[in-house]
């Protein structure tokens, strides 16, 4: 664990919660011990300081570009690539030992680490200072405004000979001033992901960004 804090560049008082964040349910299906209560804050946490580097970094750009860069910072592969720089998949307690190098398994233990250091710190900005320092790069390598997801969505589904892309409100949480809304988008009854984000049209983006990934479709 002393490596592991090294690399984060913190240093928990409850170890508990570090090794709770690095448990997947595949060792404990306990929730109070696995980590998905935590990834579910951590993802929260992740989100309002990456909207609030962007609103910071770009001040002049409206609001649709903002939200590509962000859907590109806090999808599962930018958070995955941000963990296998720190090295956590040698550090993940799985009862499967290919899931700690998943992509998925790796951006679920990234927020849930997020959420960790909130919890121990009790100081919001500690863990905002732990997003910060990692994402930082990214805002340059990774963060440039793309097409919109939903148009490129929609003309790749042509391409593929797929039915166009059918667009739900499946869900809102949070309260009515700071709402979080999920959106699924389907493909032919066959294919299905879902995005959230603080309206429908960020909500629909980020789903239609989450289809493309699971399609394997990467030259957005």
């Amino acid at each position: 664990m002393q490596e592991l804090e090294k690399k984060l560049g913190y240093t928990f008082q409850n170890k508990a919660l570090l090794e709770q964040a690095l448990t997947h349910s595949s060792f404990t299906s306990d929730i109070h011990r696995n980590y998905e209560r935590l990834e579910f804050l951590g993802d929260r946490i992740l989100g309002v300081t990456v909207a609030e580097m962007l609103e910071k970094a770009f001040p002049d750009e409206p609001e649709g570009s903002l939200a590509q860069r962000f859907v590109r910072l806090v999808c599962k592969n930018a958070v995955a690539e941000v963990m296998r720089k720190l090295g956590v998949a040698h550090f993940i307690i799985a009862g499967a030992k290919d899931a700690r190098h998943s992509p998925g398994v790796l951006c679920d233990v990234g927020e849930a680490i997020i959420a960790a250091i909130y919890m121990d710190s009790g100081l919001m900005e500690t863990a905002q200072d732990f997003v910060r320092r990692n994402w930082e790069e990214l805002i340059d390598t990774r963060s440039h405004p793309h097409k919109d997801y939903k148009t490129f969505l929609q003309e790749k589904s042509a391409h593929l000979n797929l039915p166009a892309p059918v667009y739900e409100v499946v869900g809102r949480d949070g309260p009515a001033h700071e709402p979080v809304f999920v959106m699924r988008v389907s493909l032919g009854g066959k294919h299905y992901a879902e995005g959230t984000g603080p309206n429908k049209k960020q909500a629909a983006q980020a789903a239609a960004a989450k289809m493309l990934e699971e399609l394997g479709i990467t030259d957005v």
